[in-house]
């Protein structure tokens, strides 16, 4: 479940990291009377989940009361990437001298958590990943170990943060463990012109499957906000929203968890989690085509079954139906395997549509779906 920026900052301030005050309005004049409250001059932010809002236009500084209303009213409808600007963040702005990057998150392969920093935090961190890594320091965090004072000092040094980061970087790895997060980001984190550490941004993504042990947690009214996950709950599907190109469909979640981090390992990003489930009838594969079909980041889609108690025919056929009401206008690659894998790739190579693609293996199948969305 991943937060809106004003709930993750809320987390942060509330374990002590240092946030600019802000509020959360829905409407340009309640925009105004926020930033009368806030001095004036403020920052008036998007609040999607999702990445890129600055280069969509969804962050503007006002220069006074009156520009923050003008500036809500442009930026509240707007679409940010399929996400429909609901509500927007007013927020005090801060004299910036040095922007920075930090986060942890969960390395699954390794079994262990990593800690990300970086001495080039902001909008830019992620050519600065791809074309200069060695500018982003990855630390691994036994989760016996976690964060002592000696390996927050140790991120530090490693990413070029100033020696002052430390005690922000504890409260960060105590927002992750205290709440079960996957994610956890600080981008950017400044250094203002009076040296004081702020979190400019945050993002949290929270792990579902802690739910039962966060009896806080209510995503219910932020929740129905989000047009493709209102419409997989509406439909009994099994769905996140991720910010990556490959869409990705299975049935399992074990099975979907290991088909996004083959993608993964094959240089592309998942741009959602589906799992259809044990019954992959027509009007599930129809639904779930539909769905990630809809998402415009997507570029190619993955369909990744192991046939059961559903066979592979099964399976097919019901592709084969969904392609009957779901107009197909991306690339389709589907690997099925196990019980009656051979002729359910038999009903699909009789369909014989050129945007659908077979593999034999889920590695040839991301990688394909990788090259098709590339």
């Amino acid at each position: 479940m991943d937060l809106y920026e004003h709930q993750a900052r809320e987390l942060l301030r509330e374990n002590g990291v240092l946030v600019p005050r802000a509020e959360v309005v829905a409407t340009a004049e309640d925009a105004r009377a926020a930033a009368e409250r806030l001095g004036g001059r403020v920052v008036v932010k998007a609040q999607v989940k999702t990445g890129g809002r600055g280069k969509a236009g969804g962050v503007k500084l006002a220069d006074d009361p009156a520009a923050a209303e003008r500036t809500a009213r442009r930026i509240l409808g707007m679409d940010i990437k399929g996400h429909t600007v609901h509500r927007v963040m007013v927020a005090e702005p801060v004299e910036v001298a040095r922007e920075m990057y930090l986060g942890f998150t969960l390395d699954r392969a390794a079994g262990r958590f990593l800690a990300i920093a970086s001495a080039e935090g902001g909008m830019e961190i992620e050519e600065v990943a791809a074309h200069r890594p060695e500018a982003v320091a990855r630390i691994p965090i036994g989760p016996a170990e976690g964060v002592t004072e000696a390996k927050a000092a140790e991120i530090a040094a490693a990413g070029g943060l100033p020696p002052e980061t430390a005690g922000t970087i504890s409260r960060l790895w105590t927002v992750l463990t205290a709440y079960d997060a996957l994610l956890v980001e600080i981008n950017p984190l400044v250094v203002t012109r009076d040296g004081a550490i702020v979190a400019l941004d945050g993002k949290v993504t929270l792990d579902d499957n802690a739910r039962f042990r966060q009896p806080s947690w209510d995503d219910s009214g932020d929740r129905a906000r989000d047009p493709l996950e209102a419409r997989a709950a509406a439909a009994g599907l099994g769905y996140v929203k991720l910010d990556g190109r490959v869409g990705v469909i299975g049935n399992g979640a074990g099975l979907v968890m290991s088909t996004l981090d083959v993608v993964a390992g094959c240089g592309a990003r998942p741009a959602d989690f589906l799992d259809i489930g044990g019954g992959a009838s027509a009007q599930v594969m129809a639904d779930g085509l539909s769905l990630v079909l809809d998402d415009p980041e997507v570029r190619s889609v993955l369909v990744n079954v192991f046939g059961g108690i559903t066979a592979c025919d099964a399976v097919a056929d019901g592709i084969v139906r969904a392609l009957d009401t779901v107009a197909l206008t991306k690339p389709l690659v589907v690997r099925l395997d196990g019980n009656n894998a051979a002729r359910g790739r038999a009903i699909l190579g009789q369909l014989a549509h050129p945007l659908v693609h077979q593999a034999d293996t889920m590695d040839g199948a991301a990688a394909r779906a990788a090259e098709l969305a590339a």
